[in-house]
């Protein structure tokens, strides 16, 4: 048995690992593991023969003894680790399988984590995509162990390495299919990649998977997502040999040029900005547009274009388009930017941002195409007009960059119309601040220029858009660039400016410069000033010899004469003194100056043959003591020794002061800082506070303009009450004047009346010789007008004549009547029946009121009361009757003797009643 061991150990590493005995096996493997370990380099002949047979390492990892198993998976690492990109490419082949199916699945921590282990450091040495495509087929494992181990494996790969480094798409394929497991362990180990990715990816994620899984499942991620979402973006822990080796570079560079203050350290990893778009598989949808785009797009209805637009924007409705012949479309789409209804433009901007969005990079050579008649339609006041004029905006620039959009942007901005250029500004300063280029300084002047000129404008909004244009700009290139451009502006537009640089967030900034690196007399210098300290001491720290220049930035205070030490006192205790040192030289300077031991410089070697090196007088004078020289070596004298080595000379009196001088130096910086976060803070408030009183006076002087326009309306209302009440007050004065006139006009009419009558009776009397109705005044009323026109029949001298009228006579007899008079026209002596008698009563009436000029209706109307008088017939020249004076006088006689007549009859008539 024993032979057969030392046998076992001569035989070589390859023959042992195939051997039949899992016990020779595994000291095989350890063996190995040792080798490689002690390796110098991945040349090293150990590594030979597992290089050229890769195959070797299938049966180590997925040895069937356990024990042997996690030996093989740890000489794998070894070999991994020590054996270079070659030793990783030849082995993965035929390694991952037998990890996952064994390893990763393993019943031995050890060897679970040799495998993880494994897998990781291919990932270091390897492709990474290819070991996650190698990986990808154990999802399909029939055991449910298997799979769930390789989700948990991918989970650590991209937990170590990012998603910029391992490109997910081919896990997040994976991913709805593995989330229909049957094992609740698969689901489980499913989630946590999922939220791995999540940490990498954010909102990205989603539009990938979420359709494709159940509303539960939805739901548990998102209460997953809520723990994770306010975390700081993830970092990058594991990096790949080629990182690692620019890295040591860096490093390296770093320590050629010496000091603390260049010293490279690890950059922080960007937050990783990927999008659904990166993830999506492209789709031909350009043989789904339809057919009849071309001829709808054309037509006259504009409900007809409005409905190609939009089933073309349901066809673009994917994440991404495959690139194709898209130029009639873009025609159409041009065209419909110039349509006279607002929501074919609106169809438009819509579809022409779903196609750049889902082009990118291949939209770009339809920009200038479609952003100038775009940018032409932000003259549309409405809102949802413009925000999807914008959006349309937004997504072409995505797909070219800022010089190409330059021209464009500069030729619309000086545009006329005020919303045309307002839009435009602000779609300047997206772009801004969305690019990752910084501009060049053609560029910088054209939008520094352009901004310049929208602060002149007189709309408020441009102004603000001009001022917000300079601030981004002044972001990306710094203040000191931009101080050039900002000369001549007043200090109301300066503040404003400095506002939007405060808040402005861009992805383009420019970098400092490195620092050069000294020159090479420079370095001579240090490499002398290092043997001068000699005698078994190190060499001076970097970071002693990079804070020694700092100290020129403090002025240290001149030291009084007890703080300055004997010429002997200079050197410290241990050191031997200088030779062919002499101080005579400046021994008859002293008189000039009480401190010339200050400007002693040691010499730059220890051999007496050397010349000593005298440090070149100051231009203000000698004798200003330590602070009163630099502590860094002058640029004009490279042979000087540098500040280091002076330093150790020094005494312990002037190390302490240097150690005060730096620590009030350290204060004075600290207060210096805060006084500048002070004042940045007061300054602030100012500006917060500059803005509320804009505001305020913005506000009291609308409320003043609101009050002098109700004052205003007020004052009108008033005048116009006034005019209205004066014109109520003459319409009632002009009513009381024609009441009056009306009242005096019947008045005088009655009385005219009155004296006819009494006028008549008096002839009538002296004609009769006397009557029994002296004094009594003859009235008509309205209830006895009846009982009168009844008795006409009895009146003497009224007859009927031809034409329908009276004739009234004057009663007398025919012989008894003068020959040369006629009777009144209308009137005869003949008998009247009693329609006639009425007849003619009614044509009388109405001939005294035609005499009078007043209607029958009118005279009908009471005036007072229930009794009202009836005026009597006049008769005048006026109506026509008779034109002399004695024809009146008889038709006056007439009358009276009728109105007797009637009288009498009543007087009769009354005792029949009784």
């Amino acid at each position: 048995m024993a032979e057969q061991e030392e046998d076992f150990s001569q035989l070589p590493l390859p023959d042992r690992f195939a051997h039949k005995l899992w016990k020779v096996r595994k000291e095989g493997y350890e063996e190995a593991a040792r080798l490689f370990e002690k390796s110098p380099d991945e040349s090293d002949p150990v590594f030979r023969p597992f290089v050229q047979d890769g195959s070797i390492w299938k049966g180590a990892a997925a040895d069937s003894n356990v024990a042997a198993q996690q030996e093989g998976l740890g000489a794998l690492c070894a070999f991994l680790k020590y054996g270079g990109q070659q030793s990783a490419s030849r082995s993965r082949p035929h390694t991952i399988q037998p990890i996952y199916e064994k390893g990763l699945s393993s019943t031995r921590p050890a060897a679970k984590a040799n495998a993880l282990e494994c897998l990781l450091l291919y990932v270091e040495i390897d492709k990474p995509d290819l070991v996650i495509e190698e990986l990808l087929p154990a999802l399909a494992n029939k055991q449910p162990k298997i799979v769930a181990a390789t989700l948990a494996a991918i989970t650590s790969i991209f937990h170590n390495f990012g998603v910029k480094l391992v490109k997910p798409q081919p896990a997040l394929k994976a991913l709805p299919k593995v989330f229909g497991h049957a094992d609740k362990n698969v689901r489980a180990e499913a989630q946590n990649l999922t939220v791995e990715l999540y940490r990498w990816l954010k909102d990205a994620l989603k539009p990938v998977i979420w359709e494709e899984l159940k509303p539960v499942q939805q739901t548990d991620l998102e209460k997953l997502f809520e723990k994770v979402r306010e975390e700081p973006p993830p970092k990058q822990e594991r990096f790949t040999r080629v990182q690692q080796a620019e890295m040591a570079a860096a490093e390296a560079t770093a320590d050629e040029v010496g000091g603390s203050e260049v010293m490279v350290e690890a950059e922080d990893e960007e937050a990783v900005e990927v999008e659904a778009f990166d993830f999506a598989e492209p789709q031909d949808v350009l043989s789904k547009v339809p057919e009849n785009f071309n001829e709808m797009i054309n037509s006259s209805k504009w409900k007809e274009r409005k409905d190609v637009l939009d089933d073309l924007f349901n066809v673009l409705r994917v994440q991404r388009i495959k690139a194709g012949a898209w130029d009639d479309v873009i025609r159409g789409l041009t065209k419909s930017m110039k349509d006279a209804n607002v929501a074919v433009v609106t169809a438009a901007a819509n579809c022409i941002e779903k196609l750049a969005l889902g082009l990118r990079k291949d939209f770009a050579k339809y920009r200038s195409t479609v952003m100038g008649p775009v940018m032409e339609r932000l003259k549309e006041k409405k809102p949802s007009v413009a925000e999807a004029l914008s959006a349309a905006l937004d997504a072409t620039f995505a797909s070219t960059t800022l010089t190409e959009c330059m021209e464009d942007i500069m030729s619309m901005v000086v545009n006329k119309n005020p919303n045309v250029k307002e839009g435009v500004a602000k779609f300047l300063v997206r772009c801004l601040r969305t690019t990752r280029d910084i501009p060049s300084k053609e560029e910088q002047k054209t939008i520094a220029g352009a901004g310049t000129k929208l602060l002149t404008e007189s709309a408020e909004t441009i102004r603000a858009a001009g001022a917000e244009v300079l601030g981004t700009l002044m972001k990306i290139i710094g203040e000191r660039a931009m101080n050039p451009y900002l000369e001549g502006l007043d200090d109301v537009r300066k503040t404003k400016i400095k506002e939007f640089f405060d808040t402005a967030q861009v992805k383009a900034k420019e970098k400092p410069k490195p620092v050069a690196a000294p020159p090479k007399a420079a370095a001579t210098s240090s490499a002398l000033g290092k043997k001068v300290v000699g005698g078994g001491k190190k060499p001076v720290a970097r970071k002693a010899v990079a804070a020694a220049p700092v100290e020129d930035a403090a002025p240290a205070p001149r030291p009084t004469a007890k703080a300055l030490a004997k010429p002997g006192g200079v050197a410290k205790p241990g050191l031997a003194a200088p030779s062919g040192l002499k101080l005579g030289g400046l021994k008859k300077t002293s008189a000039a100056s009480p401190q010339p031991r200050r400007v002693i410089s040691p010499p730059t070697s220890l051999d007496d043959d050397d010349e000593p090196a005298v440090a070149s007088p100051s231009k203000f004078g000698m004798g200003r003591g330590l602070a009163g020289r630099p502590l860094a070596r002058p640029a004009a004298m490279p042979m000087s020794p540098p500040p280091a080595p002076a330093a150790l000379g020094m005494s312990a009196i002037e190390r302490a002061e240097l150690e005060e001088l730096r620590a009030e130096k350290e204060r004075l910086t600290g207060l210096a800082d805060s006084l500048r976060s002070s004042n940045a803070k007061l300054t602030a408030e100012i500006t917060e506070l500059q803005n509320q009183n804009a505001q305020l006076i913005e506000d009291h002087t609308r409320d003043v303009l609101q009050i002098k326009a109700k004052e205003t309306q007020l004052t009108r209302a008033r005048g116009e009450c006034d005019v209205l009440r004066t014109e109520m007050e003459s319409i009632k004065k002009e009513t009381e004047r024609y009441k009056r006139e009306v009242n005096r006009l019947g008045r005088e009419s009655i009385g005219r009346e009155r004296d006819d009558l009494s006028r008549g009776r008096s002839t009538y009397d002296d004609d009769n010789a006397g009557g029994i109705y002296d004094d009594e005044p003859v009235r008509f009323t309205a209830n006895s007008r009846s009982e009168s026109k009844s008795d006409l029949r009895s009146v003497p001298g009224l007859q009927r004549t031809g034409s329908g009228t009276s004739n009234i006579s004057s009663g007398r007899p025919a012989s008894a009547k003068p020959n040369n008079t006629r009777p009144m026209s209308g009137f005869t002596n003949n008998s009247l029946s009693p329609s006639d008698e009425k007849e003619n009563a009614n044509g009388f009436e109405n001939a005294m009121l035609a005499r009078r000029k007043i209607s029958p209706s009118l005279a009908q109307q009471p005036q007072s009361g229930s009794m009202s008088p009836v005026r009597p017939p006049i008769v005048t020249a006026e109506s026509g009757i008779g034109g002399s004076t004695e024809n009146w006088k008889r038709a006056a006689e007439v009358t009276s003797q009728l109105k007797a007549r009637i009288e009498a009859m009543k007087a009769r008539q009354l005792p029949r009643n009784q």
